[in-house]
C-alpha cells in the first residue's frame, strides 16, 4: 500500500501504512500558519482490503466541530465523489472503507483543482458575452482571473461575485460553475433579463496559491484573505488588493462572497447587519434576497447560521462587511456545508458538487427578484 498527495491540491503526511487496519496520517498546516483541516490524498494497492485510515491530528485542526457527524468523500475517477463511513473520537478521524480498485482518492470535500479552474474560464470564454481580465499575480506567480459577463453601461447594475478566499472551501467554485453556466445560457430567460439590466464581474477563485498548495484557509504567505479587506497589500495579500482596486473602478451595487462552513450542516447567508452604515434599505434588500432564495431552492434555509452582528460591531476586515460599508450596497456571504446537509436524509454523495451547482443557479433567481431595487 502507498499514500500520496504530491498533486494539485493534495495534502497529507503518511506516518505509517504497513497495516490496512491502522494507516496513520497527519494533515499538513497551511504555509506559515496554524490553520489545517483540508485533506486530499490517494491510497493505492489496497483493493479489497478493509482499510482504516486514521488522521491522528484531527483533534487539533482549525475547526474540530467540523468532524462531528462528518463523512469523508472518496472517488476512483476523481469525477464521482461519494461519502464513506467516518467517525471521530475527539482526537482521531477514522475513515473506514474497502476500496474496489487499486487506486482511490479521499478528500475533505470534492476537490476543485486549478486545472478545472482553467477549464472553466476557457469554457466561459467560448461565449461572446464573456471576457477575461487578469487583475494581477499571486505570490506564487499565478494569475488572478476576473470574468466579466455582459456589457457595462451607466444605467446597468454592477454585480460582483467572488469565491474561494479560503481555498479549502472547494464547494464555492463548484457553486460558481452553476452560476456561470446559467448566466451564459442564451435560452435562459432569467439570465437574459439580468444581462439586459446588469453587468457581472466574477472571480471564480480568489486564492489560486492556496488551492494548489492544498491549504484550508490561507494564501502562499499564510494570510487569511478574508481578514485583509481594510488594508490589503501587494506584499502579503495581492489577491484582495487587485480585486478591491477593480471594485473601486467599477463600483458595486451587489456583492456575494461564496464560502463553506466546517461545522454547520446547512446552507445559509451571513449579512452585513453590523456595519456602521447599515441602512433600512440594505436590511429590506437582505430579507428580500433570502426570501427569494428560499423560494428558488429547498436546499437553502434561514433558521440556522451565524448570529447577526449588533449594530456597529461588524469586522470591516471581512470582505462582505467592507464592501457593504464602502459602497452602501447589498453585500453578503453565502456559506455551504462540508458535511451532509442535515435535512433528514443520508445520500450517497451528501452535499455534492451537483447540488452546489444547482444552488449557484438558484441564486440568479433571487438576484432577479431584487435587481430593480439595488439602486
Amino acid at each position: 500500500m502507498k499514500i500520496s498527495s504530491a498533486f494539485d491540491g493534495g495534502n497529507i503526511t503518511c506516518l505509517t501504512c504497513s497495516d490496512d487496519t491502522d494507516i496513520q496520517l497527519n494533515i499538513c498546516k497551511d504555509q506559515d500558519s496554524d490553520f489545517f483541516q483540508w485533506f486530499y490524498f490517494r491510497l493505492s494497492g489496497a483493493m479489497g482490503q478493509a482499510c482504516q485510515l486514521k488522521i491522528v491530528n484531527a483533534g487539533a485542526a482549525a475547526y474540530p466541530r467540523g468532524w462531528e457527524n462528518y463523512r469523508a468523500v472518496a472517488s476512483y475517477d476523481r469525477s464521482d465523489w461519494f461519502r464513506v463511513p467516518t467517525d471521530y473520537d475527539g482526537k482521531t478521524l477514522t475513515i473506514r472503507h474497502t476500496p474496489e480498485q487499486d487506486s482511490v482518492f479521499y478528500a475533505y470535500f470534492a476537490p476543485y483543482t486549478l486545472e478545472r479552474h482553467h477549464d472553466l474560464v476557457a469554457q466561459c470564454l467560448q461565449y461572446p458575452r464573456a471576457s477575461l481580465e487578469v487583475l494581477g499575480e499571486t505570490l506564487d506567480g499565478q494569475e488572478i482571473d476576473l470574468l466579466t459577463i455582459g456589457e457595462a453601461a451607466p444605467q446597468k447594475r454592477v454585480i460582483w461575485a467572488i469565491a474561494r478566499q479560503h481555498p479549502g472551501e472547494s464547494m464555492a467554485e463548484w457553486w460558481m460553475e452553476g452560476y456561470l453556466e446559467r448566466l451564459l445560457d442564451d435560452d435562459d430567460p432569467v439570465a437574459r433579463a439580468l444581462l439586459e439590466k446588469a453587468v457581472f464581474h466574477i472571480v471564480p477563485n480568489m486564492n489560486p496559491d492556496g488551492s494548489r498548495r492544498g491549504h484550508l484557509r490561507t494564501n502562499a504567505a499564510g494570510i487569511n484573505l478574508n481578514r485583509e479587506w481594510q488594508e490589503p497589500s501587494l506584499e502579503k495579500s495581492p489577491e484582495v488588493y487587485v480585486v478591491r482596486r477593480h471594485m473601486e473602478e467599477t463600483g458595486v451595487d451587489f456583492s456575494l462572497d461564496v464560502h463553506g462552513d466546517e461545522a454547520i450542516p446547512h446552507n445559509f447567508i451571513a449579512g452585513p447587519e453590523g456595519v456602521p452604515s447599515f441602512s433600512k434599505r440594505q436590511s429590506k434588500l437582505l430579507s428580500a434576497y433570502k426570501d427569494s432564495l428560499l423560494e428558488a431552492s429547498p436546499d437553502f434555509q434561514t433558521k440556522r447560521g451565524y448570529p447577526a452582528n449588533k449594530p456597529g460591531t461588524a469586522n470591516l476586515k471581512i470582505g462582505a462587511n467592507w464592501i457593504a460599508e464602502r459602497f452602501g450596497c447589498l453585500s453578503m456571504t453565502l456559506e455551504m456545508p462540508f458535511k451532509d446537509v442535515a435535512d433528514g436524509t443520508e445520500q450517497r454523495q451528501g452535499w455534492s458538487p451537483a447540488r452546489c451547482r444547482l444552488l449557484g443557479r438558484a441564486n440568479l433567481d433571487a438576484l432577479y427578484a431584487v435587481l430593480g431595487e439595488l439602486r
